[in-house]
C-alpha cells in the first residue's frame, strides 16, 4: 500500500566539532523565537523551535491543530487513547512530537472530570524546526529553507557563547519550613494508619527576581547529571529541568523500560563523605522500604501492559548521583504485549509512583488535601513520541518554573511510616539545591541584586 503521507521537511547533517550544551544556547538565543522545546536524551539534545501542528487535552476533550484539519474530540473514558487516535491522524511522514503533561493527568486519565479544572493537562507539538545535536554535528530538518540557513549560521557562529559571569542562590530553608514538616507529619499518622503505604509531599520555593531561563539551563546543566534534561518555552509557561529518572521509555521494538529512584542522600564535595552516605542509604531500613516499594509498584503496573514472562527488574538498588543528591535506583523492563502500544505503557506508570505513592489514589486524594495548590508540570512529565511509535518521558523533578509573572522551584520527599519531618524537609532542601544555586538573573534583574550573594559559574 502506498504511503500517502506528505514529507514536510527539508533534511540537512552539518558536521561540526562542537560542545552540544553550547550550540543549543547558540540556537534558543539567536533564532528569534518565543516557542522551543530542548530535550537531552543520552547523548543527544534536540531543539525543536515553533509550531507546525499541536495536540492537547483538557477537561472538553482532545484537540488538534494543524495546517490540513481542525479536529477535536470530547472527553471519554480513555483520553490518551483520543491523543493516539489523532497523532496516527498525523499526515506527515518521520514527524516527531514534544510536550509536556501536567501531574493532574493522573487525575483524569480513566475520564473521571471531578478533580482538575480548566488547565490543560497535556500539550504536544510537532515543530517547523528540528535539530538534533550530538558531539559529531547536527541533524537539522525544517520545513522551509530559510530557516534551514539560519540553523546553520547560529550553529557556525562560535562567537555566541553563554556568558555566565555570576549567578544568585536562592534560601531554600526558610520558606515553609514548618508548614512542611507538620503536613510530613500528619502523613505519617495517616499511613501508620493503613490509610496509604507511601505519599510524596512536595513543597515550593519563590524565586523573587526574573530569570534568564537559557542562562539558568547552561549553568544548571553544567552542574548536573541528569538522566534526561529539558527547556521549554511554550504557550506562556517556562519551565527547565534536570530529570533524575525516566518515568517511561518504548522503543519502536516494544521494549519498554521504566526507571524509579526512591531513597535520598546528598551529594557533597567530599568523596569520603559520599561514601560514608552512600553506606547509610543502601542500609537504612527506611530508604530500603521506600525503593523496594516503589520497585514492586512499577513492576505491577508494567505487568498490566506487558508479556508477563518479559519482566525483569536490573540493577537493583544501585545508587546514582543526580546533582547534589545520591539516590537509590533499579530498572524494570519488559516488552509490550501483543495490541498494546506507546500511550499503553505511559498509562499504565503515569504518575510516577516516585511522584505520588503508594497506593496511587490514596496518594492522589492525600497530595490534594494536603498540598496548597495544584502541581501542573512537577511530578508531571516532559516527553517525545514520534511516528515510529518510541516514546520517552521524564519525570520532571529538579525543576524551575515561570508561569503568568510568578517564578518559582518545588520539590518533595517520600513519606513512609519510618520517615522523620526534620529528615523530610532536609531532603527536599538536598533535591532543590541541584537547581537553587544555579539561577542566572534577567538582565533588567542584575543591576536590582544584591552582589554580595553572586558566585562564581559552574564550570
Amino acid at each position: 500500500m502506498t504511503d500517502q503521507r506528505a514529507e514536510i521537511y527539508l533534511d540537512h547533517f552539518l558536521e561540526m566539532d562542537n560542545d552540544p550544551l553550547e550550540s543549543i544556547f547558540r540556537l534558543a538565543s539567536s533564532l528569534g523565537t518565543n516557542e522551543y522545546f530542548v530535550y537531552e536524551n543520552a547523548g543527544t539534545w534536540t531543539f525543536a523551535a515553533d509550531i507546525f501542528a499541536e495536540l492537547w487535552l483538557d477537561r472538553t476533550g482532545a484537540h488538534l491543530r494543524s495546517p490540513e484539519s481542525h479536529r477535536d474530540i470530547r472527553w471519554g473514558n480513555d483520553p490518551l487513547s483520543q491523543v493516539q487516535s489523532l497523532l496516527d491522524d498525523l499526515p506527515y511522514r518521520r514527524w516527531c512530537a514534544y510536550g509536556w503533561t501536567a501531574f493532574e493527568l493522573s487525575y483524569a486519565k480513566g475520564g473521571d472530570l471531578s478533580n482538575i479544572g480548566d488547565e490543560r493537562l497535556m500539550h504536544l507539538v510537532v515543530p517547523r524546526t528540528e535539530v538534533r545535536i550530538t558531539a559529531e554535528g547536527a541533524r537539522i530538518r525544517s520545513v522551509d529553507e530559510l530557516t534551514l540557513k539560519l540553523v546553520e549560521e547560529a550553529l557556525r557562529d562560535l562567537s555566541l557563547v553563554p556568558e555566565l559571569g555570576s549567578y544568585v542562590p536562592v534560601d531554600v530553608r526558610n520558606p515553609g519550613a514548618h508548614e512542611y514538616e507538620s503536613a510530613v507529619a500528619h502523613a505519617v499518622r495517616d499511613i501508620k494508619a493503613q490509610v496509604l503505604d507511601k505519599v510524596i509531599l512536595s513543597r515550593t520555593v519563590p524565586v523573587p527576581f526574573d530569570l534568564n531561563f537559557i542562562e539558568t539551563y547552561v549553568a544548571g546543566r553544567r552542574a548536573n547529571n541528569p538522566a534526561r534534561s529539558f527547556l521549554i518555552s511554550l504557550d506562556g509557561l517556562d519551565a527547565l529541568g534536570f530529570s533524575p529518572e525516566i518515568i517511561v521509555r518504548v522503543e519502536k521494538s516494544g521494549t519498554v523500560t521504566s526507571q524509579p529512584l526512591a531513597g535520598t542522600r546528598a551529594l557533597t564535595s567530599d568523596e569520603a563523605e559520599n561514601r560514608r552516605l552512600r553506606k547509610e542509604l543502601q542500609s537504612d531500613p527506611k530508604e530500603v522500604f521506600e525503593h523496594a516499594i516503589s520497585v514492586k509498584t512499577v513492576y505491577d503496573e508494567l505487568r498490566e501492559v506487558c508479556d508477563s514472562d518479559s519482566l525483569s527488574v536490573n540493577g537493583f538498588m544501585e545508587v546514582r548521583e543526580r546533582g547534589t543528591a545520591q539516590h537509590l535506583a533499579s530498572h524494570v523492563s519488559g516488552r509490550l504485549a501483543q495490541g498494546r502500544r506507546a500511550w499503553d505503557a505511559f498509562r499504565a506508570v503515569f504518575p510516577a509512583v516516585t511522584a505520588s505513592g503508594v497506593p496511587k489514589e490514596a496518594a492522589f486524594a492525600h497530595i490534594r488535601g494536603h498540598e496548597t495548590e495544584r502541581r501542573g508540570l512537577y511530578g508531571g512529565a516532559v516527553l517525545t513520541i514520534d511516528h515510529e511509535g518510541t516514546l520517552d518521558a521524564a519525570l520532571v523533578l529538579r525543576a524551575i518554573y515561570r508561569q503568568r509573572g510568578r517564578t518559582w522551584l518545588r520539590a518533595g520527599g517520600g513519606i513512609v511510616a519510618q520517615s522523620e519531618p526534620s529528615r523530610e524537609f532536609e531532603e527536599t532542601c538536598e533535591k532543590l539545591g541541584s537547581v537553587a544555586r544555579f539561577l542566572v538573573p534577567s538582565a533588567a534583574d542584575r543591576s536590582i541584586i544584591d552582589t554580595d550573594t553572586d558566585c562564581d559559574a559552574p564550570r
